[in-house]
């Protein structure tokens, strides 16, 4: 049997790559650099190894996206749509008890299974980008301002005192987020986050009444 000349090959090779490339979306892309955000940082969402990944060349990544700047700006309003889409649900008051209703809240956000945890992890990566790029912090510092917007309404119903309620916002923020950090670690005990959970219910939401 007469061997494929390298040209043949090369073009059999292209034209699998575009029948790869057009069953490829956008999305396609943007789900593995999510997993490479997730499962590493930001530095391994790069063109060459999603395309490794996607088991396509390099140059499909072309069929959706200028360059790996859009690829990282689409990625990030991704996440950024999905947080402001979640924000209505967590402003209504779940329960007419303040106590309750920031307890239903906070464990919302600390709600760790699959998909939760990968968005978790997401968006630590993303803080890590934060500090090296501006845009990116910007970004990070509106969000924080907008979740803190919410806790401290929620604390105003608590306590009815707005001072004390952005305070006490922040330092629940500030202890959710720190919570992250903890919890995202492999094979943590679902205990820890109970106890991570009761401590902050105890001391930030239940002494306030």
């Amino acid at each position: 049997m007469v061997n494929p000349s390298p040209a043949r090959k090369t073009s059999a090779k292209r034209g699998t790559d575009r029948t790869l490339a057009s069953r490829l979306g956008r999305d396609d892309w943007l789900d593995a650099a999510f997993r490479a955000a997730v499962d590493h940082s930001f530095d391994r969402v790069r063109v060459l190894s999603l395309a490794e990944d996607l088991n396509v060349t390099r140059g499909s990544f072309y069929w959706h996206f200028k360059d790996h700047a859009e690829l990282i700006a689409a990625l990030i309003e991704r996440w950024r749509a999905r947080e402001i889409a979640l924000y209505p649900g967590l402003q209504s008051d779940a329960d007419p008890d303040p106590v309750k209703d920031i307890e239903a809240m906070l464990d919302t956000v600390l709600a760790f299974g699959g998909e939760d945890l990968n968005n978790i992890r997401f968006e630590l990566a993303l803080r890590g980008l934060g500090r090296r790029d501006a845009v990116v912090a910007t970004m990070l510092r509106k969000t924080d301002d907008m979740r803190i917007a919410l806790f401290t309404r929620k604390f105003v119903r608590l306590v009815g005192d707005e001072k004390t309620a952005a305070d006490l916002a922040t330092l629940f923020y500030l202890s959710v987020v720190g919570s992250y950090h903890a919890l995202i670690r492999p094979q943590t005990a679902i205990s820890t986050k109970r106890y991570f959970l009761d401590i902050i219910a105890k001391y930030l939401v239940q002494q306030q009444r």
